[in-house]
């Protein structure tokens, strides 16, 4: 069993109101059990939504908005539904300024992509889970 980002199963949960399925994850949720989840929705913030970016350790969305308090609650919600599974092991959304491992959007709002993690995918790191994203599979 392993958290999976909701919008990698084809859940209409992205800041823009869209969804990202990926084939390799649906088809891997054929033999496993992939627990659904979208921090950004848990924190509380609204789906479509603005976009967002990590900006000196913070979350801006494109208006200038600090939303760094909403980021941090659906991470910590998501920590919650992981714990109460035993998850250790999720597959998330890379570039995501909540999921992305690795690899996330520069804070400039310019699609430059830089080294870094997401908010979601730092809690769980630390918590012992292991990440994956979608570009691993």
């Amino acid at each position: 069993m392993k958290l999976c980002s909701a919008c990698l199963l084809g859940v209409n949960c992205r800041y823009s109101g869209d969804t990202k399925p990926n084939k390799k994850v649906i088809a891997l949720l054929k033999k496993e059990t992939l627990i659904p989840v979208c921090p950004e929705q848990l924190g509380g913030l609204a789906t479509p939504r603005d976009p967002s970016q990590i900006k000196d350790g913070r979350v801006f969305a494109i208006d200038g908005t600090d939303v760094t308090d909403a980021f941090k609650k659906g991470a910590e919600e998501t920590l919650k539904i992981a714990k109460m599974y035993g998850i250790t092991e999720a597959i998330l959304k890379q570039r995501s300024p909540s999921c992305g491992y690795g690899k996330v959007y520069d804070g400039t709002f310019s699609k430059t992509v830089t080294k870094g993690i997401g908010v979601t995918a730092a809690l769980l790191e630390e918590q012992g889970i292991r990440i994956q994203t979608e570009e691993d599979l």
